[in-house]
């Protein structure tokens, strides 16, 4: 019980003793300033003016994040935001797979996100088709027919020599012969359309009819990807970007939709399934009208258009140095929305992995994902670049902050651009290149400055214990 008694004692006398101290301070201002009054003496003061500066401690600008640069005169295009999505490339990231005759689906051997080559099995019909089999019968009864008719021109070769058959008789063998081969290539030619392979029809002209059927994969095409280059190079350059191609080859087709289920009954000529590759793509800006001047100059002199993916992850995948440019504007306006589109080709990146014996790929674009298209209108020459949390607005006023150590000057600037993500302002007056400025945070600063204005302390003057006030030293 004596111990927090002790305790309260001594927290008491302190309290009091810094009182009394903090008292004779006053009092001591207080009575310099009446003998100063008195006498009829002017004390200098410190003249009133606005606060421009402010004092961050270290803790400080790391819980803001605080970077500061120095500033750099550059060349800037000034660009045109238009908003824009992603979307598949007609004829070419889908391809629908048909059924050659009528029939059964017997067998569905690939599903929807399966990766398959092509010539891999997709489905096993089992046919029924009237027409087909009628085929296959017609081709068997024309290639016995050939047999025929050569064995019978092998027997009169000889009879024509001794004189005793007449030559016509050989060349009459000889004309069937010809319309029968016609015939069999026909056939052939039909039963190849139909989806059998050659194996199944050599098994045909044996005897062996087909009455099942594999529909594979559609085999490899080539995807040209215009407008795509490689390294990045400036605008206006007269380098010219070449065109990729890229060979779509084994692995590359997903397996998107299946439109039939076993059992169903299906006609020729139905949709099966729904292939896919997404590796060629077009970015579709929707521009008004007005803009339509701009882009035409774009596309005509291919200056590269920056892009911003919505929902991009960029940790997992490589970083995106293709140059973009406009492919093609469209040539009409959408009744509704009253905007017209213009098109960007999209190479796309992808990577595959396996699971219970299967390969699936991810692409990193997908369609339908929203984009933001950066098309350039105007070159600005020795200008200043700087993030757009850098710059702090007030009506028709603008400002930056300086670093100066552990003091951040409050400098007027004129703002001559601004988008989401920057802001473009004069080289020259209270802002040069090579000025440290930080490059976030200025809103922030700028309410801490005018808190501290609000109370009536300057972060560059500090308060004497005698009343005096100096400049920070």
């Amino acid at each position: 019980m004596l111990r927090p008694r002790m305790f309260l004692l001594v927290a008491g006398v302190s309290l009091l003793i810094v009182g009394l101290t903090q008292g004779q301070r006053l009092r001591g201002y207080f009575i310099r300033k009446a003998a100063v009054a008195s006498a009829g003496i002017v004390e200098e003061e410190l003249p009133i003016q606005e606060l421009k500066t402010l004092r961050l401690t270290e803790q400080a600008r790391k819980n803001l994040g605080l970077v500061s640069r120095p500033a750099k005169a550059q060349v800037y295009w000034r660009t045109l935001e238009i908003p824009g999505e992603i979307m598949d490339r007609p004829g070419y990231s889908d391809r629908g797979v048909t059924s050659p005759a009528v029939g059964v689906v017997a067998a569905v051997h690939a599903f929807p996100g399966d990766l398959v080559k092509p010539g891999d099995r997709l489905f096993t019909l089992r046919l029924f088709s009237e027409y087909l089999q009628n085929a296959q019968a017609e081709l068997f009864k024309a290639t016995r027919e050939v047999q025929l008719i050569t064995e019978q021109h092998v027997r009169l070769e000889g009879l024509v020599k001794a004189g005793s058959v007449p030559e016509s008789r050989l060349i009459e063998l000889d004309n069937q012969l010809r319309r029968q081969t016609a015939l069999i290539q026909s056939f052939q030619q039909d039963l190849l359309t139909r989806g059998l392979t050659p194996e199944q029809i050599r098994s045909v002209t044996e005897g062996v009819f087909v009455s099942t059927i594999d529909v594979v994969a559609p085999p490899a095409i080539e995807v040209p990807v215009e407008g795509v280059a490689g390294p990045p190079r400036e605008v206006g350059s007269a380098a010219v970007a070449q065109s990729d191609v890229l060979a779509v080859g084994a692995g590359s087709f997903e397996v998107q939709q299946l439109h039939v289920e076993l059992g169903q009954q299906v006609q020729a000529g139905q949709l099966l399934s729904t292939l896919a590759n997404h590796q060629s793509l077009l970015i579709v800006g929707h521009a008004f009208k007005r803009e339509a001047s701009v882009l035409a100059r774009a596309a005509e002199q291919r200056w590269p258009i920056g892009c911003s993916f919505a929902e991009d992850d960029q940790t997992d995948w490589p970083p995106f140095e293709d140059v973009l440019e406009i492919r093609h504007l469209a040539n009409s306006i959408d009744s509704e929305t009253r905007t017209f589109d213009f098109f960007v080709s999209l190479r796309n990146q992808s990577r595959a992995y396996e699971q219970d014996n299967r390969a699936f790929v991810i692409w990193r674009f997908r369609p339908g994902q929203r984009v933001r298209l950066r098309v350039p209108v105007e070159q600005m020459q020795d200008v200043l670049v700087l993030p757009a949390a850098a710059v702090v607005r007030e009506g028709p006023e603008a400002w930056v902050f300086q670093q100066n150590g552990d003091l951040f000057n409050r400098l007027p600037v004129q703002v001559l651009h601004e988008d989401r993500l920057q802001v473009v302002v004069a080289s020259g007056g209270s802002v040069k290149p090579g000025l440290y400025l930080a490059q976030s945070a200025a809103a922030t600063l700028n309410r801490v400055l005018k808190a501290q204005a609000a109370s009536g302390l300057r972060a560059d003057v500090h308060v004497h214990a005698d009343g005096t006030v100096h400049g920070a030293h």
